[in-house]
């Protein structure tokens, strides 16, 4: 961005000392040591409003002074503005070494009132105030004169109101020459203090507070000693009303002009008359910072390092291990943990370092020029960085408290009127009306901020836009309401088809096509034909397939431009694709899968050929693989039946009838198992054979 403040090489750039002052109430010392200089009131020549709600004003004008009577310059801020001031107050006066800036600390009220004898902080009664002078001499009247040094004051409860609350009243303790009195405070006319110093603290209390009420500005008194006259600057952002803008686009004549005006607002306290004003645009880091306010920080408590009574001891024995306390360590802990050793050491460290930073501190850094921006024709547009700034032509007066409208930019634009029908929009209802717009491209050789559009046609009010930040030569649509005389509607179908197929490795890989089409019927029942943008919502991941170009491509939709005869219909297709790809590994599927994929017609012929021989192989395998699970529970059952008979036969005993039948049968079921076994080891053979075969065949494949 292009600086803000101009210094000549001869300048002094200062980073402004503080002193932080009394407010009014110790304005009698700021005005004894300015009644030896001049006040000057600087001119404001130069102001910057940003759209991010802060302001730079730049003073300059001409002081003068001497070594005795140096030049000051008051600077009045309202209290919400002081902080910023502080934070980016800057002052260019090429004779002052050492300008200084005072101003009221936020709680130098409070703190002046608490250092006077008299109180008036929190808003005392007069009970209160008497009892917080005990000790004070008093004359009163009540009604006759009685003197005396105030006790106190208590407060007595006289009884109870209608709605139930206490009542008190106020008695005033005196000690006089004739003992005690107790006065209430009720029948006291008048009092006056005996000590003339309480005298003129209650009326400085008073002027004090006088002075504060009501007021929310606070002064800045900057004191810039010198000798001769010269002319010095100042400058400072403060946080302001936000800048506006709103434009009128006039579509009537035959070239559209575009008419952009800035708003505006004066809400100091100060006129601007003759200032030169510049408007900037973006986002630059404004923060606010407390620096009004007095700050401090906590420190550590430390007790003090003094004798202590004398305590009574033991003694250890003079046998300890190699590993235990020596007589060094003792003393090595003794000293960390000695306070004052331990603040000694942080005091010189901290010596050490204020010492070092005094030294090494560096000067501060001269402020680079600012450059001029170039002159169009109603205001100049620069650019400022990742900002854009705007100089109006003529200096600006604006009276405080006032708000005006400015024009910004009037130029001829390229603009084409339109309609649009929004996809979208028309996705989630019936039918809907087209927008009524115009396609604008920004020609004005600026750029131009985010605003409300006002648009004419044919000399009259067509309605109202809205448009974003508008760079330079970029197009944009702006609509400003709907044609009643043309609807439409939007319907959709999806559809997908194989396009490849693969076979390699035992695997399939299927590509297929997914089609997303929607057919938008627009009719115009008006005698004049139409040009009617379509915005056509883009899938994300999908290409362009039908029409095969489009007039305009946003991150989101495409844009088609047709023309729509007077009373016809018309209908327009769009149609994306993506394509989706399936990878099936084939030594997995069962039989009726393999067999749907061998009667798709979409699928090509010879693919289909080698799945149909594929399920002769996997028949094959999967027979002999049922066959040998046959003989496995063949084998099963009849060991189960060995079991039960061989329970059967220790039960019965080995040397009954019974006994030899079950040994009988289980050698005859031995033999059966043997021979089962024999036949599964064949069966086990030929479905291993058959499913290598199955393998091998898949395997082949190269489609």
């Amino acid at each position: 961005m292009k600086k803000i403040s101009r210094f000549s090489a001869a300048c002094f750039f200062a980073t402004l000392t503080a002193f932080i002052a009394l407010p009014s109430f110790a304005q009698s010392n700021q005005d004894s040591s300015r009644q030896a200089g001049a006040e000057t009131a600087l001119p404001l020549k130069r102001l910057s409003l940003f759209s991010s709600g802060v302001g730079f004003f730049e003073h300059s004008g001409t002081v003068s002074g001497s070594g005795s009577s140096p030049a000051y310059i008051n600077l009045p801020f309202s209290i919400a503005s002081v902080n910023d001031a502080l934070k980016s107050l800057t002052v260019n006066d090429p004779v002052s070494d050492f300008p200084t800036v005072r101003y009221a600390a936020s709680s130098a009220l409070a703190e002046a009132l608490r250092s006077l004898k008299i109180d008036l902080s929190g808003n005392p009664g007069i009970g209160e105030i008497l009892n917080s002078l005990k000790g004070a001499e008093l004359e009163i009247a009540a009604p006759s004169p009685i003197s005396g040094r105030i006790i106190g004051v208590e407060f007595r409860e006289t009884g109870i109101t209608f709605s139930g609350s206490d009542t008190s009243e106020a008695y005033l303790s005196l000690f006089t020459a004739q003992g005690i009195r107790v006065i209430a405070i009720k029948d006291i006319s008048s009092f006056a203090f005996k000590d003339s110093s309480i005298n003129t603290d209650l009326s400085r209390a008073l002027d004090l507070l006088m002075e504060t009420r009501g007021t929310e500005k606070r002064s800045l008194l900057l004191t810039l000693p010198g000798n001769g006259s010269r002319q010095v600057s100042l400058s400072y952002v403060i946080p302001t009303p936000v800048w506006k803008v709103s434009y009128r686009l006039d579509l009537s004549a035959g070239t559209p002009k575009l008419q952009g005006w800035a708003i505006i607002d004066n809400d100091s306290d100060t006129d601007w008359n003759n200032v030169a004003l510049s408007l900037v645009t973006g986002r630059p880091v404004s923060f606010i910072q407390n620096l009004y306010a007095p700050y401090r920080t906590s420190r550590p408590v430390l007790p003090l390092a003094i004798a202590g009574i004398a305590q009574a001891q033991t003694y250890e024995s003079g046998n300890y291990s190699e590993a235990g306390y020596g007589y060094a360590d003792y003393e090595d802990a003794k000293a960390a943990n000695s306070p004052m050793q331990s603040r000694s050491k942080s005091m010189a460290m901290a010596e050490s370092a204020d010492s070092m930073y005094i030294r090494e501190a560096p000067a501060p850094a001269a402020a680079p020029p600012l450059s001029g921006g170039a002159t169009l024709q109603t205001a100049s547009g620069s650019a400022a960085g990742d900002q854009f700034e705007y100089t109006l032509k003529n200096p600006v007066t604006l009276e405080r408290r006032q708000s005006a409208m400015l024009p910004l930019v009037e130029a001829q634009v390229k603009a084409e009127k339109a309609l649009v029908f929004s996809g979208a929009r028309a996705s989630s209802t019936s039918s809907i009306n087209p927008s009524i717009s115009a396609e604008l491209t920004n020609t004005t050789g600026m750029k131009l901020p985010a605003g409300p559009i006002t648009v004419y046609d044919g000399n009259t009010y067509a309605g109202d836009a809205l448009i974003e930040f508008f760079p330079e030569n970029e197009k944009r649509i702006i609509s400003y309401g709907d044609d009643l005389s043309v609807s439409g509607s939007v319907s959709a179908a999806n559809s997908r088809f194989v396009t490849a197929v693969t076979v390699a490795d035992g695997i399939m890989t299927i590509t297929r096509r997914q089609n997303y089409e929607k057919t938008y019927t627009l009719r115009n029942a008006s005698s004049e034909a139409k040009r009617i943008i379509i915005e056509h919502p883009a899938i994300s991941g999908a290409s362009l397939a039908e029409p095969t170009s489009y007039d305009e491509r946003t991150p989101a939709l495409y844009r088609f431009i047709r023309q729509l005869p007077a009373s016809q219909e018309l209908k327009f297709t769009v149609r994306e694709e993506t394509p989706v790809s399936e990878r099936i590994s084939l030594i997995q599927l069962r039989p009726e899968t393999f067999l749907s994929y061998s009667t798709n017609q979409e699928i090509p012929a010879n693919v289909r050929s080698a799945l149909a021989r594929a399920i002769e192989f996997k028949k094959i395998a999967d027979n002999a693989a049922t066959a040998v699970q046959t003989l496995e529970t063949q084998r099963t059952r009849l060991i189960s039946e060995q079991d039960r008979i061989r329970q059967n036969l220790a039960a019965a005993g080995s040397q009954t009838p019974q006994g030899q039948e079950y040994l009988r049968r289980m050698a005859a079921m031995d033999t059966d198992i043997d021979a089962l076994n024999a036949s599964i080891a064949a069966a086990d053979n030929k479905a291993q054979a058959a499913k290598k075969d199955y393998e091998a065949y898949l395997g082949s494949l190269k489609l």
